[in-house]
């Protein structure tokens, strides 16, 4: 991809340019839901990911599960686990998307910041889940 190009490189990359324009619109309930995540995820042993198939949903990960991934596919993720494994929850939003057999990183620093988001919001996490999954529903296409 050139630099200022916001098209995607290739239909099947489509639906990384999709997610991206879906995070960019739904910055601050994303963080809302990032936050209320982190709260019920005492462990922290669990990544959110957004799965687009066969429809858009989240889902929480094992990180145990992508560490595995990791090593089958020759250590191609160990960014991502960096940067998963150096989350700071109260300044940053970290997910995964997962489409097409491939996974993008999804890391942004939202303003306010997840906490306050998610008190502005407050709403339920299951509805803030299902409105989230709605809006996916709409805007991406894989």
């Amino acid at each position: 991809m050139m630099f200022g190009n916001n098209q995607p490189d290739g239909e099947e990359n489509n639906w990384r340019y999709q997610l991206n324009r879906f995070v960019k619109a739904n910055q601050q309930e994303l963080a809302a839901l990032a936050w209320g995540f982190w709260q019920t995820n005492s462990d922290r042993q669990e990544v959110l990911l957004i799965d687009l198939k066969p429809t858009p949903h989240f889902i929480a990960c094992p990180k145990q599960e992508l560490e595995k991934l990791n090593e089958k596919i020759d250590n191609h993720i160990q960014e991502i686990l960096g940067v998963v494994d150096n989350y700071q929850a109260e300044k940053e939003v970290v997910m995964i998307g997962v489409g097409n057999s491939q996974l993008k990183l999804i890391q942004f620093a939202p303003e306010p910041p997840p906490p306050i988001c998610y008190e502005q919001l407050a709403a339920d996490m299951n509805a803030l889940v299902e409105l989230l999954e709605k809006r996916m529903f709409e805007q991406i296409k894989v």
